[in-house]
């Protein structure tokens, strides 16, 4: 018996945000994007109260409550804030709790209202609390444990003591990453089932994309695993020697195996994560220099972001990149994604931040634009952020939409992100679980952030 998503709903939902509880706000003729599905409705009310949305309708049938915050939103859009489904929260036992509390701020004040971390720690279950109750600003936290790994589970009883030791502390997911074998993957998937907890992230090689996805792996993060199994037969490399998410594979690939793969994929009911920003920023035509000139690298650590100059140039070259090579291995991505898409299979807003020129909070507007490129539409990107992630984790009812009885994370914004997909950072204001935060407060956090 594989996990209900229903059960992670204790997480999502949590109690009424401390910053919230007594206060009622009033979006007062607004545009809202619903984001049930694509369609505006102009010049209405909607009413929060606490961390609840309470009211929305056209201003003629909403009525303002007697002391409410008013919040003017003629010519603004008002819709529900994103998800990050590759997040990393700081796991490291020497992270210090103010650098924990300035990536989750980083999130929350760029309209990320909940993020799914991708490599969790014990401290993150007492940050997921805290953030529920609106002690720390914090998007909702969703957390895998430890990374189970080739060297975390080098064995079968040490893959089934990780998992049973995961379920008993309490994380929600677990995460997968390179090097397990595929006998230890088998048990460790059984035990998953077992226990009733899901299990996300990469495919291991030895186990290959067919095999995760038959023994139930909720997420294929990163499209990993895709390009090895669409290797021709009789090529001179397999999907085994993949390197660098398959980029030495895109001249052997044979697109006439990935209708199967797509099949595979929706009747496993997984669910993509693209993270494709990663993949657009590592081998696309900025330089290193150019993509360290990006606004919100002046937020993160500088000696990162020097890190992630020299590592940029030396995976170019050292993995043979060039223009034409580096173009058909994200064409060759994109086209895999389309096809998943078009099939049904859902799609869940990623961008794997904070890792190379991904700034947490920054980086959703990068994974959106990655989105275009990739031939969505700007209604389906922001739906993989939103109404898609609620659906994925059983709780529809819960976030994802504007309606009544959602939690209040909503982002009101300057322009219409259905016309153009870069609107999403004409941000006027974020609401996370009813606190509200205008235009100057979050530039005054973000300046305070400032490293």
């Amino acid at each position: 018996m594989r996990t209900s998503p229903a059960l992670l709903l204790a997480g999502l939902i949590g109690v009424s945000s401390v910053a919230a509880q007594q206060t009622t706000t009033a979006f007062v003729g607004v545009t809202v994007i619903p984001m049930d599905h694509e369609r505006v409705l102009r010049d209405y009310t909607v009413v929060v109260r606490g961390q609840r949305i309470v009211s929305v309708g056209p201003v003629a049938d909403v009525p303002v409550p007697a002391g409410a915050r008013r919040i003017d939103g003629r010519g603004r859009y008002l819709m529900p804030g994103l998800a990050e489904m590759h997040a990393h929260i700081p796991p490291q036992a020497q992270a210090t709790s103010e650098q924990i509390e300035q990536v989750l701020a980083f999130y929350a004040l760029n309209g990320v209202t909940t993020v799914r971390g991708m490599l969790g720690a014990p401290r993150h279950l007492d940050y997921r609390a805290r953030a529920a109750t609106g002690e720390v600003l914090s998007p909702t936290i969703i957390t895998t444990g430890p990374s189970l790994n080739g060297n975390s589970i080098p064995d079968v009883a040490s893959a089934v003591k990780a998992v049973t030791d995961q379920k008993a502390a309490g994380y929600d997911l677990m995460k997968i990453h390179p090097g397990i074998r595929r006998d230890v993957y088998d048990a460790m998937a059984e035990t998953a089932r077992r226990l009733n907890i899901r299990f996300v992230g990469h495919v291991p090689l030895d186990v290959g994309l067919l095999r995760a996805l038959e023994q139930g792996q909720w997420t294929m993060d990163h499209v990993d695993g895709y390009l090895e199994a669409l290797v021709r037969d009789g090529s001179p490399v397999s999907g085994a020697q993949s390197q660098f998410f398959g980029f030495n594979l895109v001249d052997y690939l044979d697109m006439s195996k990935l209708p199967a793969l797509v099949q595979a994929t929706k009747a496993s009911g997984a669910a993509i994560v693209p993270t494709q920003s990663l993949f657009e920023s590592i081998l696309g035509p900025l330089s290193p220099d150019q993509l360290a000139a990006w606004p919100e690298m002046k937020y993160w650590i500088p000696a990162q972001v020097e890190g992630w100059k020299r590592a940029t140039a030396d995976t170019r070259q050292n993995s043979g990149v060039t223009p034409d090579n580096a173009q058909r291995y994200l064409n060759a991505r994109r086209q895999v994604m389309r096809a998943l898409y078009q099939a049904g299979v859902p799609f869940l807003l990623g961008s794997d931040a904070p890792q190379w020129w991904n700034v947490p909070g920054f980086s959703i507007q990068r994974e959106l634009d990655a989105m275009i490129k990739a031939g969505f539409t700007p209604y389906q990107a922001l739906e993989m952020g939103s109404r898609n992630v609620a659906e994925h984790f059983g709780a529809g009812e819960e976030f994802g939409t504007v309606a009544v009885g959602r939690r209040a994370d909503l982002v009101l914004l300057e322009a219409n992100p259905l016309d153009d997909v870069t609107n999403w950072s004409r941000r006027a204001g974020v609401m996370v679980r009813g606190r509200w935060l205008d235009r100057a407060e979050i530039n005054r956090r973000l300046d305070d952030l400032s490293p």
